[in-house]
């Protein structure tokens, strides 16, 4: 999720472990254990394309690294503060962390929470923003933060953001249940044979789903709100996996595929190839839209293959934004 969400959480954690006793403090530091875990993307810009994938939501997400880092951090904590014990901060440290990759084991990308276990946990219910799940978990802390610390409110309140964020990721899993049912009623409506169908959220919401559905030469999009009326149509993006066969004897490749799990096509622009992320869809909602969120441009220098993430830039994201409320609406 993105930083204040996590921030936010991580507080809430805090105040629930130490708020009666240190006050603020126990919000401050579990807001500082939350982001902790966020540091291996600042780690990955010291590496290439390919590692810094590797790297991200992996060791740092880990129930290893809670483990081995509350009781450190947590002794530092009790020296600095001492109205609470080396095993109450260590607790703080250790909610703080480890309900980071927790939350984040909802999103699309998942998290190595098992490390070293080659094992990502994606429930892929939630985007990485949601201001439905982020604000009023946000108020009610804030709010909590204003009262005494052993006033029975801030406990009430900040039980409160806890209550309704973690419903709100209950009911996001009810409701992908619900969109991948509406997804495999249409496939099976249309005929399609498929071998894999995975749905994920779009952006800010847990009312619209897309649908990657993985066929022997393509791969297909569609999309589904609940507010929808006619039949859920499917784009059919060819796979080209043949386009890079020359290719696969570079170990970055043969690395990058393994990451998508087999979710890639490829493309081809102006005698460039490009691999093609298809696990968190298009920029834009637009049929004609060929843009993908994670694409990759490959290009073989000197018996090396160099693999550069494509921008995005703040007009794809304004586009998205305008579209995205028209297409919840419903088609």
């Amino acid at each position: 999720m993105d930083s204040l969400t996590q921030i936010v959480l991580g507080a809430a954690v805090g105040e629930l472990v130490l708020g009666r006793k240190v006050g603020n403090k126990a919000m401050i530091y579990g807001a500082v254990a939350g982001t902790i875990p966020d540091l291996d993307v600042f780690i990955g810009n010291f590496y290439d394309t390919v590692t810094a994938l590797e790297i991200h939501r992996g060791f740092s997400h880990s129930i290893v690294f809670s483990v081995l880092m509350a009781p450190i951090l947590g002794y530092l904590l009790s020296r600095i503060h001492k109205q609470a014990s080396w095993k109450n901060w260590s607790s703080l440290v250790f909610l703080g962390l480890f309900t980071h990759p927790l939350l984040d084991c909802f999103t699309t990308w998942g998290t190595q929470l098992f490390w070293p276990l080659d094992l990502r946990i994606a429930f892929k219910s939630i985007f990485v923003i949601d201001p439905l799940y982020t604000l009023p978990f946000l108020i009610c802390l804030i709010a909590a933060s204003r009262y005494q610390r052993t006033s029975v409110k801030r406990r009430r309140l900040n039980r409160w953001g806890l209550i309704i964020s973690s419903s709100y990721l209950i009911l996001s899993l009810v409701s992908k249940g619900f969109a991948f049912d509406k997804f495999e009623n249409a496939l099976a409506a249309q005929n399609i044979s498929y071998t894999e169908l995975e749905t994920r959220p779009s952006p800010l919401n847990i009312l619209l789903w897309s649908a990657n559905v993985k066929t022997s030469t393509a791969i297909l999009i569609g999309e589904y709100s609940i507010f929808d009326s006619q039949p859920i149509q499917f784009r059919a993006y060819p796979k080209q996996h043949e386009k890079i066969e020359g290719l696969l004897k570079y170990e970055n490749l043969e690395r990058l595929t393994n990451i998508t799990k087999g979710w890639f096509i490829i493309s081809e622009r102006e005698n460039e190839l490009y691999f093609n992320d298809l696990r968190f869809g298009l920029v834009s909602l637009d049929p004609a839209s060929e843009k993908f969120v994670f694409s990759y441009s490959l290009s073989e220098v000197d018996n090396e293959l160099i693999i550069t993430e494509e921008p995005k830039t703040r007009e794809d994201v304004k586009a998205l934004f305008s579209e995205l409320w028209t297409r919840i609406k419903g088609n």
